[in-house]
Order: structure tokens, then sequence, then C-alpha cells
């Protein structure tokens, strides 16, 4: 570190982990446990006694930070009642100081007794909502392994459009098994007609400690995945909808704030099961994990060092400002760099003449970002950023 890191010159946010579901899809990756019918109430009530008292535990770290996002993520967030939301909400409101104009985002799922909630997430203080979808097709659906069908999907985001959120985001999926380009299309011609503000687009990926890992679906041909990507992407351009992150695409004034905190190399605090957090202090950037099972976190919540952290070293924070900033369509501002890593962006001039002359990166009216070949193949871009 060669500059001193001013944490209140950084933004803040708050991730808040509800890591139960109905049913743990086979893709998911997730910290994430089914919850059984007869543990459901009792379980919940005692996560949420945890989640309160760790949120007034680590309180004394950021008196002097204002929050300016908050996310509720998960699991399936909206299996817990409004009351117990705002109950969270209540807690975090006395702890910390939030922006006036506070993102608040819930993460839902399709399902009617999640649809019926909704008014009462928005009195809670909920005002962003991000919906589950991933396909509006019955097959599809099955080939997920998610519990709800098209007609779910659409009640629930018909609902969510019309309660009266700031912002609404729709998840979609596409390659999915033995999908074709036309039913991907139709998916997102579906998706387009109910007009939400915000859209993120996943490529269904095979990821380890995940059923569909052990026992691999047969998915669509890789030529034909970049098919679909294109024709896709062409379909959200046309619709007026601007793609501004690897998966994330926005009408304009609808990015989301929470999220763009992470790409921007911001801080976060992180609570519940398995959260993770980052936090910048003057002696350097650290990284902090709370206990993945939630019994283990419910069982050391109130503890006094509770929390697994850790410096981040230099070489590892320059490559992770990258590897955050660069999943930017316009990339990241240079200023960020010394600001957010107490580094000198001239270490990374080597580096940034080789991949110019490999046409994968650019500097630009003083941002840092990809071509549009290095974003193609963003991956194999960001291996050159690893510390040797």
């Amino acid at each position: 570190m060669s500059a001193k890191l001013d944490p209140a010159s950084i933004p803040l946010g708050l991730y808040l982990h509800l890591p139960w579901c109905r049913r743990k899809c086979p893709y998911c990756d997730f910290n994430s446990h089914p919850l059984k019918d007869d543990q459901s109430t009792t379980l919940k009530e005692q996560y949420l006694l945890a989640l309160k008292e760790s949120v007034s535990k680590i309180t004394h770290t950021q008196t002097s930070r204002r929050v300016q996002s908050i996310y509720f993520g998960g699991g399936t967030p909206s299996l817990f009642s409004p009351d117990q939301i705002d109950q969270i909400l209540s807690t975090i409101n006395h702890c910390f100081t939030l922006d006036q104009d506070a993102e608040i985002t819930m993460e839902v799922n399709p399902g009617a007794s999640e649809t019926a909630k909704l008014e009462g997430f928005l009195a809670a203080g909920i005002n962003r909502l991000s919906l589950g979808v991933q396909s509006f097709s019955d097959p599809m659906l099955n080939s997920l392994g998610r519990i709800h069908g098209r007609k779910e999907a659409l009640t629930a985001s018909d609902a969510a459009l019309s309660t009266g959120f700031n912002s609404v985001n729709l998840d979609l999926m596409f390659a999915l098994p033995g999908q074709t380009l036309d039913e991907a299309k139709s998916d997102l011609d579906t998706l387009l007609n109910l007009e939400p503000e915000h859209i993120s687009l996943y490529q269904l990926t095979l990821e380890p400690n995940t059923l569909f890992h052990a026992h691999p679906p047969k998915l669509p041909q890789q030529d034909h995945v970049w098919a679909m990507q294109e024709s896709l992407f062409e379909l959200l351009q046309e619709a007026g909808y601007q793609q501004y992150e690897v998966s994330a695409w926005s009408k304009p004034g609808n990015r989301c704030r929470h999220n763009l905190n992470y790409w921007e190399f911001g801080d976060y605090l992180g609570v519940g099961a398995g959260a993770h957090g980052k936090l910048t202090r003057t002696d350097g950037i650290w990284r902090t994990l709370q206990p993945r099972h939630p019994n283990e976190f419910m069982k050391h919540a109130s503890d006094a060092e509770t929390e697994n952290a850790s410096l981040v070293s230099d070489d590892e924070t320059g490559f992770e400002f990258f590897l955050n900033g660069l999943r930017l369509r316009e990339g990241v501002a240079a200023d960020l760099f010394p600001e957010r890593t107490g580094l000198q962006l001239d270490l990374f001039t080597p580096l940034f003449e080789k991949l110019e002359r490999l046409g994968l990166f650019v500097v630009e009216n003083n941002r840092l970002k990809t071509t549009p070949q290095g974003y193609r193949f963003l991956n194999d871009t960001l291996e050159f950023f690893l510390p040797e």
C-alpha cells in the first residue's frame, strides 16, 4: 500500500443473507438450505434474532459511515414475513445512518405466498425487488427444477411491477437444457412485454458442488450458445435496455446501486450465514466472513468476535479491483484505483500496454476498460491481472 486509505470516502452497502428456500435448485451453488414446514416458524424466529444481534454487534466498527444500499439475498428472503423484514430494517435504522434515498432490495421468487406479501414488503421499506423468474416456459422451468410454472411467473411479475416499487429486476436464464434459439427468444419476448426497469440475463453454467455438476444435463453446444447470446442482446438493445455489466441490463436511471458498489470496489458489510464483507480501514482492506452454516451463525451471532477477518495483500487488492471493475461495460474510472486500493496505477502501466497491443484493453476518457474483444473474452483478459 503506497497511500493512506480514507474509509469515509468509500461508499458502504449492507448485505443480509437469508439462507432458506423451499427446495434447493440443481444448478444453485449459493449457501441455501431447504426449509421444512415443521421447522419453519421456529428457525425463522431464531435466525431473525441472530440477524438483529449481528447487525447491532458490527455497528461500533462503522459508526461514522452512511449506508447507501441494503440487499436481502438468499435463499429466498421472501419466505420471511413483512413484519420480520420490518424488524430487521428497524434494527438497521437504529444502528446505522442510511442515505435518505437508500436503495433497499429484496430477492423474491414467484409463488402465491410470496406474491401475496409484496405490499407488506413495500410498507416495511423495501423499494426494489429482484424476482427470480428464470424462464416463462413450463418445460424449461421443469428442467431447472423450479417449483413455479409459467402462470406463477407471469402473475408474480405483474404483481411486482404494479405494487409501487421504485424498480423491479427480473432474472432470466438462457442456454438451458434442450433449449433452442427460438425458445430463448420467446422467453425474452415474454419478459420484454412486461417492461421491467432492470433485467439480469444469465447463461446457465454448471457450478461445482451442485447436482447439475455431478449429473450434467445436456446443454446447447457452444456455437448455439453464442448465437443465443447475440440474438438476445440485440433484442434487449432494440427494446431500449443498456448493458452496463456482464449480466445486467437496465432502462436509463435504473442501474442497481448495490451491485454497482461491488463492481466499483466499494465497501459492504455482510451479515448472515456465510455472508462476506469488504471493509476499508486506514491500515488496509479487510475481508470478513461469517459462519457458513445457519446453525453456527445463530449459535455465535452474539459473540464478541465471530467474523473471520483477513487483510488483503496489495497483489490481491489490485487483481480484485480489476476483477470487479472490468465487468462493467463502460469500465471503471481510473481515479477510483488509488482512492479505493491505496496503490499507484502506474504499477500496471506495462500490463496495460501489453493488453492494448493484444487488442483487449484501453484507457479512454480517464476510464479503464476492455475493448469489445476483451469484453467478449473477459475471463481470458482478467487472467493477465492475476498475481504472479
